[in-house]
């Protein structure tokens, strides 16, 4: 695999019912580092709904598609782009990278993407949607070779001052959902094992929740966003 160019433009795409504007501070940190342009994908709680179709798993990576392009087209410098899929939108980009048609569609993702990083995507799920299944069946792993898969999972202490009432009472059913056991560790959403993709590089963090929701610390929160994007460009960073 080529080496990335850390500065090349990204493409980011959330999780399912989180609007863009959720990810406008983690876009305009990015930038403060040096990322010449990042784009984040509109998406409505309708577009996220249609997502248990395939027509509308189509429309989110028509979008996606638009945006890479538009990135190619207006940078001199790369001819590369970073994707970035917080929750579902890490699964969904997976299928963006490959070289099989969907619904009419061949992305081929990789010929202009060189890493993808997934921020607490459910890659694996004993109890997962016929599409996610479906994309960890057709295309396991790293998939692509030529692409940089990085996985970031959080681990959410559910007793702690930084878990939400909230994921207090649903973690234990999602984890059941998505691993088949009630005791493991997880971001208050999706199980540990269950972020980790086979092959790729892999970074744990504490004290981190799936979203805004979930937790008051989550990928998108500054000191955590700090840690992993930092992982993903020099291969360094801690479990924190």
């Amino acid at each position: 695999m080529n080496r990335v160019d850390p500065q090349q433009p990204v493409v980011l795409l959330g999780g399912c019912l989180i609007t863009a504007e959720a990810y406008a501070p983690m876009a305009a940190w990015l930038k403060r580092q040096g990322v010449r342009e990042v784009l984040v994908v509109p998406m409505t709680r309708l577009d996220w709904l249609l997502t248990i179709w395939s027509f509308g798993w189509r429309r989110v990576l028509d979008r996606v598609d638009d945006r890479v392009k538009q990135l190619q087209n207006q940078s001199i410098q790369t001819t590369k782009v970073t994707l970035i899929g917080h929750s579902s939108g890490g699964v969904m980009l997976r299928l963006y990278l490959s070289h099989e048609p969907f619904q009419g569609r061949l992305y081929a993702g990789s010929r202009r993407c060189n890493r993808l990083v997934t921020l607490g995507s459910p890659h694996q799920a004993v109890r997962a949607t016929p599409l996610r299944a479906m994309v960890d069946r057709r295309f396991p792993g790293c998939h692509q070779p030529e692409v940089d898969y990085v996985a970031v999972a959080g681990q959410l202490d559910l007793s702690s001052e930084h878990a939400s009432a909230f994921s207090r009472r649903s973690a234990t059913a999602s984890y059941r959902r998505a691993a088949d056991v009630e005791d493991c560790l997880g971001d208050g959403l999706v199980p540990v094992e269950s972020a980790l993709l086979s092959g790729a590089r892999s970074l744990i963090q504490n004290d981190t929740a799936h979203g805004g929701f979930f937790g008051d610390i989550w990928y998108a929160s500054t000191q955590r966003l700090e840690a992993w994007w930092d992982f993903v460009v020099n291969g360094e960073g801690s479990h924190d």
